[in-house]
């Protein structure tokens, strides 16, 4: 286990690693930028990216009604405009001894964009943005080992410049995460086909007793989760046929777990919240296990600290939201209050940068 998690150390680190990509630095892109606008084709390739993230173009170009050609361009456009990137997500176990935590910042009046900034820079922090509600900064954190965890919540971040005060809260389990949430475009014959040709997932298995060329194929999956066996076979110098069975354990055991990664608003849903839920001890995992079926959720959490379950969902306007606080949640009587963070502005995302709806390096 130690070996596995000091050898992903780059990986768990955006730091240390260089964007393959080209993707520009956060200088590089303009405060005052025109949001860039998907179109509806734009829209349903994502949409079937999200259910087969690795689905060959042949197969998505059938599905979409279009030619192969024509779907590898609009996926290349896409990509060079860093406004979409089919990453792997790496299972908690291979990054960190322990599970990530919520963390909510109270800064100094002006100082929320600062200290955002600043806890973006810290390559144990995979998202973080500007909020109002609560407090002024929302950010998660992951750290390798539980001694820099502690570190970073009693030393490390209460020392950045604007920061007054921080409230933690540990992730015990998670009910869904980002790589389940859906654009809601395909039919279900569409949904059907997509599924027949993704990658096959169970239930992640104990990660121990890795070899060097399987940590290597984590780390070049978690960079393009699309990466063939061809091109794993050429980063990690070994055979084809190697690279094949490497990748396809991976997959198949959900030990890596491909997803787009893309900014919410450019899918129509740009507002964006975090709520911590307070419920009685008998209901927090049937209101986690609810949650995280609604259509709005991107990561759902169940919680140590002064709540229950925390619940990151975006919705297309704010009666999508009003519907959620006022309809849906008044259904489980178990819960008996919630506090809501609106986002403002995010920084960073699954340790990519974010700027004006693009996908920054992740050496920012």
């Amino acid at each position: 286990m130690k070996q596995v998690k000091d050898s992903l150390r780059k990986i768990d680190s955006p730091m240390e690693h260089r964007s393959h990509d080209g993707f520009a630095p956060l200088a590089a892109v303009s405060a005052t930028a025109t949001p860039p606008v998907l179109d509806d084709a734009d829209l349903d390739l994502v949409a079937a990216l999200q259910v087969a993230p690795r689905a060959p173009l042949s197969a998505l170009a059938e599905v979409l009604g279009s030619s192969a050609s024509t779907v590898g361009r609009r996926l290349t456009r896409l990509g060079e405009e860093r406004l979409l990137r089919v990453i792997g997500q790496v299972e908690w176990p291979m990054l960190s001894e322990g599970n990530p935590m919520h963390l909510w910042v109270a800064t100094a009046p002006g100082q929320a964009w600062q200290v955002a900034r600043q806890l973006s820079e810290l390559p144990e922090i995979p998202f973080v943005a500007t909020t109002m509600g609560r407090t002024d900064v929302y950010c998660s954190l992951h750290a390798t080992r539980r001694t820099r965890a502690r570190e970073l919540l009693t030393t490390r971040i209460p020392s950045v410049p604007g920061v007054r005060s921080a409230h933690t809260e540990l992730v015990l389990r998670a009910t869904t995460k980002s790589a389940s949430w859906r654009l809601r475009r395909l039919d279900d014959a569409q949904v059907r086909a997509l599924r027949e040709v993704a990658d096959p997932v169970v239930e992640p298995t104990a990660v121990t007793g890795f070899g060097e060329d399987e940590l290597r194929a984590v780390e070049l999956l978690r960079q393009d989760g699309r990466a063939s066996a061809a091109d794993v076979a050429r980063g990690l110098g070994i055979s084809r046929s190697t690279a094949y069975r490497l990748t396809q354990s991976l997959l198949q055991r959900g030990l890596v777990r491909p997803r787009v990664e893309i900014e919410p608003a450019l899918l129509g849903h740009p507002l964006e919240v975090v709520i911590e839920l307070h419920a009685a001890p008998g209901a927090i995992q049937h209101v986690a296990d609810a949650l995280a079926r609604h259509p709005s959720a991107r990561y759902v959490s169940i919680v140590a600290g002064t709540s229950s379950v925390i619940h990151h969902g975006v919705f297309r306007d704010e009666d999508g939201l009003a519907e959620l606080l006022t309809r849906d949640l008044a259904r489980f009587p178990g819960i008996t209050a919630c506090e809501v963070s609106v986002v403002l502005d995010v920084l960073r995302r699954y340790w990519i940068g974010r700027a004006d709806g693009r996908l920054l390096s992740g050496d920012r």
